[in-house]
């Protein structure tokens, strides 16, 4: 095992309610804590009426960062991953806040689908909390639901829908009033959401429910405190808690133990969305779980560092295998392109990352998968299914990388003008448009290979290797309107020794 396998890792969850950092070392297959911190930012509060993140909730965001970033200072790190989840997945403005976050931090924010956070609230479940039994995991979030069937270690079918505790409570109990009317008009709204996945978590199909959520949590805690239940949250007891809210009229009345202050304004949302999921779904009880998100992300990032080390497979390169057959790639076009990009990227990449050479790899193995829906500007199909499918283990951030690179393997330059300003990109693009080029007839050729000569960081030379053979003529024609391409756009001089 090398050394960074054995150092702590770190998760952050950039959550709508609150965000969480949590350090933790796996050994043995067993989880450790080292330390843990929550504030709540409540950035999905912060959201206006155009889906843009106002100022306010951005500098709460950056603020706790700081205080993140100055927590992990004592700490020798094997690796970072902060995630973000679905204020940022809405947020139109995304972008600029993303850029502040990664400044604050000293590492990149990713944004996760709904699906994938669900997958990864799964993980961390059955790393802290191991069973063999068939489960219903559920995690209510302040602006996003998710729901995942599992068994094992193994999750299975995942949704996430756009119904949270800070959302449903904006729009129902805004004034902070809590009526009988209003906590019926914001479960009947919750149950719509719901509606259309009935069929896929049937009480049937799981034999323990599990609650991962800050809800799930404050609402046990509540029902114990106060001699209900043992935890388990059912649908007496949750309206034992409903009504106890209504008689209070008010939150600033509402009088339950083990209601902390930072929950209050959120609580009838989240009993809400709970009696929604308790009626659609059949669920008879809800235990609380002790794995979420966060664990599941540092299980992720210990496996991926496996998966580097040659430990363990990556479950991303099992997505794209899967990716590849749903939609019928030619595999061996794939492989013929996948070899030159990578040779020439070694070539002129000797500095890359891991990540950057993943990517182009990925890419590389995707970038044809647009022919599925039509051999016309089948880049342009690729970039899109790419950067909207679900795919297992990536995160969206990582996938519009991924779709940005595709994007720009053929055709003109303008249209990823922005993403070739980042060298790296600027690399992967150039290789990918050089292999695609020299795979262009579809067959395969052990000579002559194509060959990059690096002068200096954006000069270039072609060449054949050996050099002796020579080279096709339709291929020396496309390469040389590639050539004109990349001198017109400015990144590369390239020259090409015929």
């Amino acid at each position: 095992m090398n050394q960074a396998t054995s150092l702590p890792l770190a998760a952050i969850d950039m959550g709508s309610n609150s965000f969480r950092l949590e350090i933790g070392q796996l050994k043995g297959g067993r989880y450790q804590r080292l330390d843990s911190l929550k504030e709540v930012v409540r950035l999905g509060g912060g959201l206006d009426a155009h889906g843009m993140l106002q100022e306010e909730a951005a500098e709460r965001g950056l603020q706790t960062l700081r205080h993140f970033r100055d927590r992990l200072a004592g700490f020798e790190l094997g690796g970072l991953r902060a995630v973000a989840t679905q204020t940022l997945r809405e947020a139109r403005n995304r972008d600029a806040f993303l850029l502040r976050a990664c400044d604050v931090l000293g590492a990149p924010v990713e944004v996760i689908s709904g699906r994938e956070e669900a997958r990864l609230i799964f993980v961390g479940v059955a790393q802290l909390q191991p069973s063999a039994l068939p489960r219903l995991v559920i995690d209510i979030g302040g602006r996003s639901t998710e729901l995942v069937l599992g068994c094992g270690r193994t999750p299975g079918e995942a949704e996430s829908f756009q119904v949270g505790s800070v959302s449903l409570s904006q729009r129902y109990f805004a004034e902070g009033l809590l009526t009988k009317a209003a906590f019926e008009a914001a479960r009947v709204a919750a149950q719509a959401e719901f509606e259309e996945a009935e069929t896929s978590f049937e009480p049937h199909m799981w034999q323990e429910a599990l609650g991962s959520s800050g809800t799930a949590g404050a609402v046990s805690l509540m029902l114990v405190n106060h001699g209900i239940t043992d935890g388990r949250i059912t649908p007496s007891a949750l309206n034992w808690c409903i009504e106890r809210c209504v008689d209070a009229g008010h939150i600033d009345r509402l009088q339950l133990r083990g209601l902390r202050d930072d929950r209050r304004p959120v609580i009838a949302g989240g009993l809400s969305i709970l009696a929604a999921l308790m009626s659609e779904f059949g669920i008879k009880d809800i235990a609380p779980a002790k794995g979420a998100l966060r664990q599941g992300v540092i299980v992720d990032l210990h496996e991926r560092q496996q998966s580097a080390s040659g430990e363990a497979p990556d479950l991303r390169d099992a997505s794209v295998a899967g990716l590849q057959r749903q939609f019928h790639c030619d595999l061996a076009q794939a492989r013929r392109v996948h070899d030159v990009a990578m040779a020439l990227h070694r070539d002129i990449a000797a500095d890359a990352s891991a990540d950057e050479r993943r990517e182009l790899a990925w890419a590389c193995a995707l970038h044809e998968v647009g022919r599925c829906v039509s051999h016309h500007d089948f880049h342009r199909h690729s970039a899109y299914l790419i950067g909207h499918v679900d795919a297992a283990g990536f995160s969206q951030s990582q996938q519009r990388r991924i779709a940005e690179l595709v994007l720009a393997q053929r055709g003109g330059l303008k249209k990823v003008e922005a993403s070739l300003a980042r060298r790296s990109f600027a690399r992967q693009a150039l290789c990918l448009r050089l292999a695609a080029i020299r795979c262009h007839a579809r067959r395969d050729s052990e000579a002559p290979r194509l060959r990059m000569d690096p002068v200096n960081a954006t000069r270039h030379n072609l060449r054949w290797e050996p050099g002796d053979v020579p080279a096709d003529p339709r291929t020396l024609h496309l390469l040389r309107e590639e050539i004109a391409q990349w001198g017109q756009q400015g990144h590369f001089t390239l020259t090409l020794k015929a």
